[in-house]
């Protein structure tokens, strides 16, 4: 079954793109939900024109994420929390850096923020991804408050 998605799915595709996918997951879940509707030709028609359409508009935005990328690279983010030794009381998550990167005047929505659940101190890399081509490795810390 072909689909043209309507929003980003993870592990799936992005918003216009084309997939195919088993029938059940589409009808029972892409479709209802939101996600998707029928590739039908005049449905691809339509969206061909709009991509064509977007083309220029879409060369900025990808300009404006590289130049973010380039900024989130060289910014040092410690963040602390309660340790006994190395280990944490509690964890860091993707909603504790999206935070940091709103203090230091990134606004960044934590979906799009990749690390794991993070329970012991030291240095971590997490993966941010600005728009679809492109992807930054956001280093930084986790200190032991004092």
């Amino acid at each position: 079954m072909e689909l043209i998605l309507k929003k980003d799915v993870q592990n799936l595709g992005f918003k216009d793109d084309v997939v195919t996918v088993k029938a059940g997951y589409g009808r029972n879940f892409l479709i209802p939900q939101g996600f998707a509707h029928m590739a039908t030709p005049s449905a691809k028609k339509v969206l061909a024109e709009n991509l064509k359409q977007r083309a220029h508009k879409e060369a900025k935005v990808v300009n404006d994420a590289k130049a973010l990328a380039e900024t989130l690279k060289s910014l040092e983010i410690k963040l602390s929390a309660k340790a006994g030794g190395e280990k944490l009381f509690g964890s860091i998550t993707n909603i504790d850096l999206a935070e940091a990167l709103a203090k230091a005047g990134h606004e960044i929505d934590r979906k799009f923020i990749t690390s794991g659940v993070v329970k012991r101190t030291g240095k971590y890399n997490a993966t941010v991804r600005l728009h679809r081509d492109v992807v930054v490795d956001l280093p930084y810390e986790i200190v032991a408050e004092k």
